[in-house]
């Protein structure tokens, strides 16, 4: 019978081409100790050395990382991969452009190793993460105080109220590996986006969470190529719309939540999917925009009405719900305006 301890945490990298900087994402990740797991999933990249550096670096490190070569599938499908693969009690994401902190990191691993020894395995840690804008050489932190209370255990009937700004995303979240797993959520190949089904669809099966407020993940904005630029996401409004019909058809209806906090949060976020997803089609313009946002609402009203109608009133939602040119106009911009403030696409 084997003795050998658990990996405390697995970081899957998903790497698509990613040569130029998923050095840099590696190098944040090592040294945090011998009992973390590294798995860099080469998502079938062909256009440079990713593969051979890939394995390079497990070849250098076989103790704590390993390497999956598989054709292309997309982020999601990356993620599945590494999943499956995974070891560690806990699980994070890292994409190959980011980076973590080493200082904080080196909290986060002390704070797991702690839940792991004393046998209270928290089903979700919280931590800050930070959008590192190259083009303008400023940060903005996002934290979850006033939604979370800090360094304590807690269940959603604990949690504040989350403001603009701090749903708690894939940068933010370290899951317990088996939550993810009994969740079953699936992330759909070549498809943008899948983060947000990552974070959603586990939630009513997280029970405790805690929050670290260290600035673990630091997250770069300013490649013209990037998933999350403006003209990328509005030319890639079909996978948008996909993510938000999996997004309602994940959503648990309020009366099947326990916690009415949990569902409060969940439509919360449910309602910001749904009012960007609304404004990048008014924003693009065309018949086919409308289309694909009219299919939307049309999947909300199937899903139950009486949730339809109340996301329809919800605050985030309202403004990007109006009918005419003009409201269209309107809405526009008051987003140009949000855009500005909080420095987001």
């Amino acid at each position: 019978m084997s003795t050998e301890r658990p990996k405390t945490i697995t970081f899957v990298i998903p790497c698509y081409n990613s040569a130029a900087y998923m050095d840099a994402c590696v190098e944040s990740i090592l040294g945090g100790g011998r009992d973390i797991e590294i798995v860099i999933v080469d998502d079938g990249s062909t256009k440079d050395d990713t593969a051979e550096k890939a394995d390079e670096w497990a070849a250098a490190h076989p103790d704590i990382i390993k390497v999956i070569h598989q054709e292309n599938a997309g982020h999601g499908g990356a993620v599945m991969a590494g999943l499956r693969a995974a070891s560690g009690v806990y699980f994070k994401v890292v994409d190959s452009d980011d980076w973590l902190d080493r200082t904080a990191r080196d909290l986060l691993l002390a704070k797991l190793r702690g839940f792991i020894a004393g046998d209270n395995l928290v089903d979700l840690v919280v931590t800050n993460y930070v959008y590192e804008h190259v083009q303008t050489g400023s940060q903005k932190v996002i934290r979850y105080r006033g939604a979370l209370p800090t360094n304590k255990i807690i269940g959603w009937d604990e949690v504040g109220v989350f403001g603009p700004g701090q749903n708690i995303l894939m940068h933010a979240a370290t899951f317990r590996t088996q939550v993810l797993r009994d969740s079953g959520v699936v992330l759909p190949n070549h498809t943008f986006y899948v983060d947000n089904i990552f974070v959603y669809v586990p939630l009513p099966y997280v029970k405790t969470l805690h929050y670290l407020p260290v600035n673990l993940y630091r997250y770069f904005i300013g490649r013209e190529d990037q998933s999350v630029n403006e003209t990328v996401m509005i030319g890639r409004l079909d996978q948008q719309m996909r993510i938000t019909k999996i997004m309602v058809d994940a959503y648990v209806l309020p009366d099947e939540i326990p916690s009415k906090r949990l569902a409060r949060y969940m439509e919360g976020y449910l309602a910001l999917i749904i009012a960007a997803s609304s404004m990048f089609a008014m924003i693009r313009g065309d018949a086919e925009a409308m289309r694909m946002r009219k299919e939307m609402w049309a999947n909300l009203y199937a899903k139950d009405v009486r949730m339809a109608r109340r996301l329809g009133r919800h605050p985030l939602v309202l403004g990007t719900n109006l009918k005419s040119e003009a409201g269209r106009k309107t809405s526009i911009f008051l987003y140009r305006i949000a855009q500005r403030l909080y420095r987001f696409n």
